[in-house]
């Protein structure tokens, strides 16, 4: 069982490490860690090469925490947590595990001197894949700030304090509000120059094309 886990957490980390904004971005002939705000992430990948390049980071950064998750429950479906993949009421620690590895490796990964993004889409995945009304609540609530203030970093903060917040109210076993909690001082700490920024009132506001 503690071979399948580490394989999980591999395999996950692995796949979180295929940064699709570094790809497309050499892909184009540049390199988006320096470009706009540095940051190997969609957002700054819509802002620096446009829509269509953003919208293959966002299918590419999907699929990969997908698949981690799904491989995380193929290798411990039955041992940790529920035999379902979509079992709301006790989401798989497979898949959890496996789901946060691939943040991870989207956040720091080896194929790219471990600087990556900041892992909000990946973890957004993830959290699809554990409980799809908690991950539809907070994609709304995401998109409703984001309409009124345009900036990103901003929703992606609120959202991610919202996730202990959602497991509460939807009753989650324990183990999920410990790994709710986690993940989103993850998201938050990543966001720590966007809150430097955001307090100087610098941050800089979602623009599409120029």
């Amino acid at each position: 069982m503690f071979f399948k886990l580490l394989l999980a957490l591999a395999a996950g980390y692995l796949l979180g490490s295929v940064s699709f904004s570094i790809i497309i971005s050499k892909i184009r002939g540049d390199d988006i860690k320096k470009k706009g705000s540095g940051n190997a992430g969609l957002t700054n990948v819509l802002r620096v090469f446009g829509p269509k390049a953003a919208a293959f980071v966002l299918a590419g950064d999907v699929l990969k925490a997908v698949a981690a998750c799904l491989l995380g429950y193929l290798l411990t479906a039955g041992e940790f947590g529920s035999h379902s993949v979509f079992d709301a009421a006790n989401p798989n620690i497979g898949i959890m595990l496996a789901g946060t590895s691939c943040v991870v490796g989207h956040i720091f990964p080896v194929y790219f001197q471990f600087k990556g993004g900041k892992g909000v889409l990946t973890t957004a995945t993830v959290v699809f894949m554990i409980d799809w009304r908690i991950g539809l609540a907070l994609l709304c609530l995401f998109i409703i700030i984001v309409l009124i203030t345009r900036i990103v970093s901003i929703s992606s903060i609120i959202a991610a304090a919202c996730f202990p917040v959602a497991c509460i109210i939807m009753e989650k076993p324990a183990y999920c509000l410990v790994y709710a909690i986690a993940i989103a001082a993850l998201i938050i700490i990543m966001h720590r120059q966007n809150i430097g920024r955001l307090l100087k009132g610098a941050e800089p506001k979602l623009k599409i094309g120029n």
